[in-house]
């Protein structure tokens, strides 16, 4: 849904404007953020001529170059990141901060947006700049991620406690574990983003201080999140190491089964051969008892097999 917003001070209350007219009425020095949820280029052109400020195109912000997610000047910060939603798709979202003053340009609703929205709103002391409310959203944004890690971790808890025994195997579960592995990665990717946007603000000379800890801490928070995305691809490659031990171990016992069958009838089919060969002087071809006995030596002969089987523990 298209959706222009721009957060403003105002008799030290913050308001919000979904009219771009109001910029000709604001002083520039209350005026926080402008939030683009997919506008027309009409609206961006107006504000880029208003703010002196270029808002990239999507292909530029989807570019992956260093060069293109994050740009400084001696007033501004143009960043470029992704934000991850709930089906795992990754939405480019880009950042324009000068002057104080934050754009964001994006074009899908994202909850981490409207969680700052409501932090905003709980506490508006704490949001005198644009700078204030980048470095929430990157916090709220990386605590999302962490919420997503954590569903995953549990999806693979999950999974593994399914996979006990050879009768629980399934071709399912193979996809399974690929789905939640090529989950891992995605997240790992965008936090990989994140990390390298704020490393890169941390360099920036006009950042104010007092954000610098914060960004810090995020960070942090950040390489912790690293930790966790190794130990579930870590335990994923376990569970996969096991489905495909225990299918070898089916295998195995399969294969054993027809080897253990093949020798046991090995006896009694030498036998029959040798008796079933069509020679005018063969020995036995007039006994009486050649028939009840040779049944008899095949199945002796198979029992002797089984019973040796059995002795050396192979069945």
């Amino acid at each position: 849904m298209s959706e222009l917003r721009l957060f403003y001070h105002e008799d030290g209350k913050l308001k919000i404007s979904k009219n771009l007219d109001t910029l000709k009425k604001v002083n520039l020095k209350d005026l926080i953020w402008i939030d683009l949820n997919d506008v027309s280029d009409a609206i961006e052109t107006e504000l880029e001529q208003f703010l002196k400020i270029y808002i990239q195109e999507d292909e530029e912000i989807e570019e992956i170059e260093m060069s293109s997610r994050y740009m400084q000047t001696d007033d501004s910060i143009v960043a470029n990141s992704n934000f991850l939603l709930d089906n795992y798709t990754l939405e480019p979202v880009s950042f324009i901060l000068k002057n104080g003053i934050l754009v964001s340009v994006r074009n899908v609703d994202l909850k981490s947006f409207n969680e700052t929205i409501k932090k905003i709103y709980a506490n508006t002391r704490n949001f005198p700049t644009g700078y204030h409310v980048l470095i929430t959203l990157l916090e709220t944004r990386v605590e999302y991620d962490a919420d997503m890690i954590e569903e995953i971790t549990d999806q693979i808890t999950g999974l593994s406690k399914t996979l006990n025994t050879e009768d629980d195997l399934d071709q399912d579960i193979l996809i399974r574990i690929k789905d939640l592995q090529e989950k891992v990665m995605i997240i790992r990717q965008n936090i990989m983003d994140k990390q390298r946007v704020v490393s890169n603000m941390l360099k920036c000379d006009f950042f104010p201080a007092e954000l610098l800890p914060r960004m810090t801490m995020i960070i942090k928070d950040i390489n912790s999140l690293f930790e966790y995305t190794r130990f579930g691809f870590d335990r994923l490659d376990y569970l996969q190491d096991t489905f495909l031990g225990l299918v070898n171990l089916q295998q195995n016992k399969i294969i054993k089964i027809f080897t253990v069958v093949s020798v046991i009838f090995m006896p009694p089919t030498l036998i029959a051969s040798i008796y079933g060969m069509n020679f005018r002087h063969l020995p036995e071809l007039d006994w009486k008892l050649g028939y009840p006995i040779s049944i008899f030596m095949m199945v002796a002969f198979s029992g002797a097999v089984l019973i040796y089987f059995r002795r050396k523990k192979w069945l």
